[in-house]
């Protein structure tokens, strides 16, 4: 007896959700309008903190990236990167992902997604690509902010590098594309975590702060130095590695182990999320 599936007529698995569709919906999420405010609001801080504090340069005679904030509007973006890489940026990254598939959980909004009928996959897919997109977006809208605001303070010149000479404004631009690049790949990782528990628990709060604490003890391990050459198996062993391209001769053994080891352990949790995700019971 052969069985028959009817589809309606105009019927389409690869034009449900469409990208667009998706993306409105985020956009217009309170949790993505805060977080870009954070995101925008924070180089004002940091503007702040230094006309409070004053020359930072002038504190030792060890001089640090940190000192050389004032130098310029390129410093002071490669700054905010400096200081927003090791934990703020995780914030966007593991809210974006890890509170995709939950939330329409804890909505009960999930089954009658899947029922419209938008395909497992398809779902999976429209919202991992949106919420890299926003991750990706938070990441450029820092630097752009703080490129913008420290201009407008410092003025437009060359990118001081601590250890000596300076890279021209047009080589600046260039290199500060390929840090904020690399930052957002060694972020996959977080990202995929993130990700995997969203399609595991109805609670968007536990895949966000799951995805979180496990980036933080990831760097908890990678400064016990007991564990020698094991470090360089964790991804936030390579996470400052970008700021090699910020030298006058760049070096970029660090970001490719870095990047590479961050999309290995990326594609095995992407790879996880769609595989336990097309077995699992939808109930929510």
């Amino acid at each position: 007896m052969s069985t028959l599936t009817e589809v309606a007529p105009g019927y389409r698995a690869g034009r449900t959700l469409p990208l667009r569709v998706e993306l409105v919906r985020q956009l217009t999420r309170r949790r993505t309008l805060v977080m870009g405010a954070i995101l925008a609001v924070l180089p004002f801080v940091l503007l702040i903190a230094f006309a409070v504090g004053g020359d930072p340069g002038a504190r030792n005679n060890q001089v640090t990236l940190m000192d050389t904030a004032t130098a310029s509007g390129a410093n002071f973006a490669a700054v905010n990167l400096f200081v927003s890489a090791g934990f703020l940026l995780v914030i966007p990254v593991a809210l974006f992902c890890g509170d995709t598939v939950a939330s329409e959980a804890s909505w009960s909004s999930l089954r009658y997604l899947l029922a419209a009928p938008v395909p497992r996959a398809r779902l999976l897919w429209s919202k991992l690509v949106v919420a890299l997109g926003l991750s990706l977006a938070a990441m450029l809208l820092l630097p752009l902010v703080a490129l913008a605001a420290g201009t407008a303070a410092y003025g437009w010149g060359p990118l001081e590098i601590p250890t000596g000479g300076a890279l021209d404004t047009g080589t600046a631009a260039q290199r500060l594309v390929v840090a904020v690049a690399y930052i957002f790949v060694s972020q996959l990782v977080t990202a995929g975590l993130a990700f995997w528990l969203s399609t595991k628990t109805d609670a968007p709060l536990g895949a966000v702060g799951g995805a979180v604490g496990l980036t933080i003890v990831g760097n908890v391990l990678d400064a016990v130095t007991a564990l020698g050459h094991w470090r360089d198996f964790l991804p936030a062993h390579w996470q400052f590695a970008w700021a090699d391209a910020v030298q006058p001769r760049p070096e970029w053994s660090g970001m490719i182990q870095g990047g590479v080891l961050s999309v290995t352990y990326a594609l095995v949790l992407f790879a996880l999320a769609f595989r336990g995700f097309s077995r699992k019971d939808i109930v929510s």
